[in-house]
């Protein structure tokens, strides 16, 4: 495949650089003389270019000189509208004060006055409650005399207020065993709750552990009857890396060998540095100038 790329690279830059050019009116001029003639051609296409060249630059520096005046303009506005939207701010800022501290001061007169009619509200219920009191206080009477009776008859309390602490003291103490006896209770089904959930969940685990098991047991076969697969998958990648390798070689070589012909055409000298890619790069241009040398040669063969 090299020999035939290199071939075609050889013949068709032979049959382009050995091309003849076409018989011309005045064959009695020397190649001196055409060469001079190729030259002014050449002088005057680049005058026109360079020409063009600074009418582009002009153009440049005017639009850019357009765009810095519209920027400071764009900048003297912009100043302008952020002066004019401080000052609105301003004014808004300032007629919220003033609103805010006038609800301030009708809300704050609006609480006074509910406060006073709570309180007004608050006092009366007191009256009544304190009436209420009395009541109670009258028909409780009775059982403050039952009290001192009792009192008089035994002799474990001294005051009213040591049986009826007594009395709180056993009525707390049943309640207190009564809420241990409940929490006990209530542990003990959680317990029996929590070792009936322990056994399912490690039932559970069991069972799944025996599935992951299974599975793990298929995938190691699957992984060992695929191995082959893949180390005969690999073997053809490295035939097949080698081949592109030998491949890449024999077209660096004829790039290589292309890349000499053009220099030894051009009398000109490789650079033992260059790259295939720079090499080529240069085989490029190279053909682009060619083309257009045949290209322009033709066109002024028609012409004359």
């Amino acid at each position: 495949m090299s020999v035939s790329l290199e071939e075609y690279f050889r013949t068709t830059f032979e049959d382009k650089l050995l091309v003849k050019l076409p018989e011309r009116e005045d064959e009695h001029l020397t190649p001196a003389t055409r060469l001079l003639e190729k030259r002014r051609e050449m002088t005057e296409v680049e005058q026109a270019l360079n020409a063009q060249k600074e009418e582009f630059q002009m153009k440049m520096e005017s639009i850019q000189q357009r765009r810095e005046e519209l920027e400071r303009k764009e900048f003297t506005l912009k100043e302008s509208l952020l002066k004019f939207d401080k000052f609105l701010k301003d004014n808004d800022a300032k007629k919220n004060r003033a609103v805010k501290k006038a609800n301030t001061e009708r809300d704050s007169k609006l609480q006074r006055m509910r406060e006073i009619e709570a309180l007004s509200v608050e006092s009366k219920k007191l009256q009544q409650f304190l009436e209420h009191q009395k009541v109670r206080l009258t028909k409780h009477m009775v059982f403050q005399k039952y009290m001192d009776k009792v009192l008089e008859k035994a002799d474990e309390f001294s005051e009213n207020k040591d049986a009826i602490m007594r009395y709180d003291t056993l009525v707390t103490t049943h309640q207190h065993l009564l809420d241990r006896e409940t929490d006990n209770q209530d542990k003990l089904e959680r317990e029996k709750a929590n070792l009936m959930k322990f056994m399912e969940e490690k039932n559970n685990d069991i069972m799944n552990f025996n599935n992951q098991l299974a599975n793990l047991q298929m995938q190691l076969e699957q992984a060992q009857s695929s191995a082959v697969k893949w180390e005969s998958v690999w073997t053809h990648i490295k035939n097949t890396a080698a081949r592109q390798t030998l491949l890449l070689g024999r077209i660096k070589m004829a790039t290589h060998n292309l890349f000499m012909l053009i220099n030894k055409q051009m009398k000109t000298k490789a650079e033992p540095s260059e790259t295939t890619e720079q090499q080529l790069q240069k085989i490029q241009i190279y053909i682009k100038d060619l083309t257009e040398i045949i290209q322009e040669t033709g066109r002024q063969s028609d012409t004359k």
